[in-house]
């Protein structure tokens, strides 16, 4: 079995030169499995973390993230925003070079009109691109000279470089667009530390070195020091952990209920038989799961904000991510903001308190005449657990709860379209600002237009969204991030279940693999040994 995987790992990475054929050192090969596909290229498409991270090995955009959430530069060298917040100019670097390509005699150098050209495609509809939203607050996109490009704002919206680090908004070479039309999605050129040299749909795919590439280390060697990444697309997720077993894949994200138990303990530590092999590394990761309460339902429980507090004091999240996630995610016990944001974590949100719960019961009992309080929470077949676990401790403090299970599509038209008294849901960072979350309680952001499932609404929390996205000012945007989160909490229209982690297991050969609360794949700086 282990010989004809590195048989076929040979083979993968098998690469004619002319009349000459070699094979790379595997030292210098990062591999990892994509078990969910890479479907696409086209970074005007990278909406989900298959495609983000496949992209990110490839293009470059104006800045992007660093390891703290920090936007600094990429090609952007510098950039200058008016004091009115509506203009945003960057200046390009001079020495970025498309990737080599054999449509054309030689690889050139990046203009601002190519990044014109790139960022305008998001919103032509013959492109239909899923990122357009990112350009929506955009009213002219500008070349001033050869290495200067303006971006103006319909109005005011501090988070917009955050925008900017997503791959939608990646530089592509117009010249490979036009030329290849919709297979553009499998011919793609970008400034990255790698091209793509191969690509065998739903079996494997190989990217080279950039020889091209801008980026030094601080020694003044050329990055990246990898020569390939080997990417193959076995769907089974049992599948992949034995290749990772047997050392054939470097490192596996996250991780699967069918081996969970084989990896780690209880506590969430690695077991001991993988501690010489493995380095088992969690991060925060920017997605909170919760409860929604629809608060536009007739059902009196959900009108109740004695009730709402009930529910959310009434069961213990330490135990539920203790025996449920082997620890991995952070009891939600703060705001809806997570961990990871300079506002998450600072609000103080709700604690198991039984005795508390119950007398919240009572006392809505009491004033309503309700004493049968009963709730319906619809979740999909994955959190199934979870939501059987809120069910039987809310039946200690005297609430019925009934769990419904939907497919996970069904689930969202009937979230959106408010027909669901409780759902389980989750919210995904687009981009690094609190803003992101704090959207949810907007009332002008109701679903079906906007991700305000709850229809939550109050004057106060609008104000203060409203106010805040006119602080250019991160510190002052903070202050007012905080005091809408704690709305959020005392009103509870939502259960705050847990902040979400990343979790990678390692191969100990591997070195200088970083990770940040977005999860990206960055494997510019990554070393292997034997």
């Amino acid at each position: 079995m282990i010989k004809n995987c590195c048989f076929l790992l040979l083979s993968l990475l098998f690469i004619n030169c002319g009349d000459t054929s070699i094979t790379i050192d595997e030292t210098t090969v990062f591999r990892y499995n994509e078990h969910a596909n890479i479907t696409t290229l086209d970074p005007a498409f990278a909406k989900d973390q298959r495609n983000i991270w496949a992209c990110n090995l490839i293009y470059n955009g104006l800045v992007k993230l660093d390891k703290n959430l920090e936007v600094v530069p990429d090609l952007a060298s510098e950039w200058y925003i008016s004091e009115d917040g509506l203009v945003y100019t960057f200046q390009l670097r001079e020495d970025i070079y498309f990737q080599d390509f054999d449509a054309f005699a030689k690889a050139r150098q990046v203009t601002v009109q190519d990044f014109k050209y790139s960022l305008e495609r998001l919103t032509d509809p013959a492109v239909a691109s899923p990122g357009a939203w990112v350009m929506s607050n955009v009213s002219a996109i500008n070349t001033i000279d050869e290495h200067q490009l303006r971006i103006t704002l319909k109005k005011p919206f501090p988070a917009f470089l955050g925008l900017l680090t997503m791959k939608f908004c990646s530089v592509v070479l117009p010249e490979a667009v036009e030329k290849y039309g919709n297979e553009y999605r499998s011919n793609p050129v970008g400034t990255g530390p790698f091209y793509l040299k191969r690509w065998e749909e739903n079996v494997k795919m190989v990217l080279r070195k950039n020889n091209n590439y801008h980026e030094k280390d601080s020694t003044g060697k050329a990055l990246p020091y990898l020569e390939a990444v080997a990417i193959t697309f076995k769907s089974d997720k049992q599948s992949e952990f034995l290749e990772y077993a047997q050392g054939n894949l470097d490192f596996i994200n996250a991780i699967d209920p069918s081996y969970k138990d084989e990896l780690l303990t209880t506590t969430g530590d690695l077991k001991a038989k993988y501690v010489s092999t493995t380095n088992l590394v969690k991060a925060p990761f920017l997605n909170t799961e919760y409860l929604g309460l629809y608060l536009d339902s007739s059902t009196p429980e959900l009108q109740s904000k004695l009730l709402r507090q009930a529910i959310n004091k009434g069961f213990d999240r330490e135990k539920m991510i203790k025996y449920l996630r082997n620890n991995i995610g952070i009891p939600a016990t703060s705001g809806l903001i997570p961990a990871g944001l300079p506002a998450g974590g600072v609000v103080k949100g709700y604690e198991y308190d039984i005795h508390k719960a119950q007398r919240l019961v009572q006392q809505y009992i009491t004033e309503t005449g309700d004493t049968n309080p009963e709730i319906t929470i619809t979740t999909g077949a994955n959190y199934l657990d979870l939501c059987e676990f809120i069910q039987k401790e809310l039946e200690k403090i005297g609430v019925k709860t009934i769990v419904e299970v939907m497919p996970p599509s069904t689930l969202r038209q009937a979230r959106s379209a408010g027909n669901l008294d409780i759902f389980r849901s989750s919210w995904i960072a687009d981009y690094p600002d609190a803003e992101n979350y704090l959207s949810l309680g907007y009332s002008k952001n109701f679903s079906p237009n906007g991700p305000n499932y709850t229809h939550f609404k109050n004057d106060t929390y609008d104000q203060l969204y409203e106010q805040a996205l006119t602080l250019p000012n991160a510190a002052d945007r903070k202050e007012l991030y905080i005091k809408m989160d704690s709305i959020i909490i005392n009103e509870a229209p939502i259960v705050p279940l847990y902040y979400d982690e990343s979790v990678r297991f390692i191969s100990k050969k591997v070195s200088g693999l970083e990770t940040n609360a977005v999860n990206m794949l960055n494997l510019t700086r990554v070393n292997k040994t034997n």
